[in-house]
């Protein structure tokens, strides 16, 4: 082999040598993990679309709705719809309580009750009537004086019989109500007393007390009512002069004051009478301020 052949190989060696070498320092290779496509669907994501299945629409709307999201304009508008719809509630109800009595009632109550507020239609009319004839009176009177002295007289005669300071008699009734239970309160004789004087009653007595506008009742301890301080016991016997026609169905309407007495247990008569005699009085009083101002 020549000179040249053995340099050659010579060379070779020591490039071989040096690759080698060259690889061992370098680190090893990492292939790269396969590219995976952005839009291909991954096992995950297809678990997850088979636990949330697509939502129907009324799933929707109630998501949409829950939970509540209220603004304040919201809230207050809330407020008053429920304030309307609950005094609507009462007043239904109210009315409902306030029929319920005569729903059940028999016709000749209804009529009965039906007459007894065209009386007071009456009465009222009678009333207007002769006020009107008063001032006609006055007006075409040649005595002008004269006429208003007279009707000054009659006016005061009139106001003390309203006011229990002079006696009165005339037609009406009595009512008596017997309480042996003591189951008669004091603002069950004020029904009673308002019920009369709303048919007409001029002048009332309980128990020889005197009821006036400015009467007031009060129960008292131990049993028994008191009628402007002074106290009465049972039997409560009512003196009521009026109209008799008009005053005893007043207190006989359904669901009126001799039902409500005896549903207490409490035994009422009523009797019609050609002559009562109210004489019990009450002190007139002066006023301390009060002074006329008519010249």
């Amino acid at each position: 082999m020549s000179d040249n052949e053995k340099n050659k190989d010579a060379s070779d060696k020591h490039a071989d040598a040096g690759e080698n070498r060259l690889r061992e320092e370098l680190p090893e290779e990492v292939s790269p993990p396969p590219s995976e496509a952005p839009d291909a669907p991954t096992a995950e994501s297809a678990a997850v679309e088979e636990a949330e299945p697509s939502l129907t629409g009324r799933q929707r709307l109630v998501k949409g709705l829950w939970p509540l999201r209220v603004t304040r304009a919201q809230l207050i508008v809330a407020l008053l719809l429920f304030g309307l719809g609950f005094g609507l509630a009462v007043q239904v109800a109210s009315n409902s309580d306030s029929n319920s009595a005569l729903r059940g009632a028999r016709q000749e109550d209804l009529v009965r009750i039906l007459d007894e507020l065209d009386d007071r239609t009456q009465r009222l009319e009678d009333e207007r009537q002769g006020l009107e004839a008063q001032r006609t009176e006055l007006e075409n009177s040649s005595d002008q004086a004269e006429e208003a002295r007279k009707q000054t007289v009659e006016k005061e005669r009139q106001l003390g019989i309203l006011a229990g300071t002079v006696a009165a008699q005339g037609p009406g009734i009595t009512l008596t109500i017997e309480d042996t239970k003591g189951t008669v309160e004091a603002d069950m004789l004020l029904d009673a007393i308002q019920e009369l004087r709303a048919a007409g009653a001029e002048a009332i007595q309980v128990n020889g007390v005197r009821v006036v506008a400015g009467t007031f009742l009060a129960d008292e301890d131990g049993g028994g009512v008191s009628v402007d301080g002074n106290k009465i016991d049972a039997p409560y016997r009512f003196k009521v002069i009026g109209k008799p026609q008009d005053l005893e169905p007043a207190l006989n309407i359904p669901g009126g004051v001799v039902q409500t007495l005896e549903k207490e247990q409490a035994t009422v008569t009523v009797e019609r009478a050609g002559k009562i005699v109210v004489d019990a009085l009450r002190a007139a009083k002066q006023p301390d301020y009060a002074r006329s101002s008519s010249r």
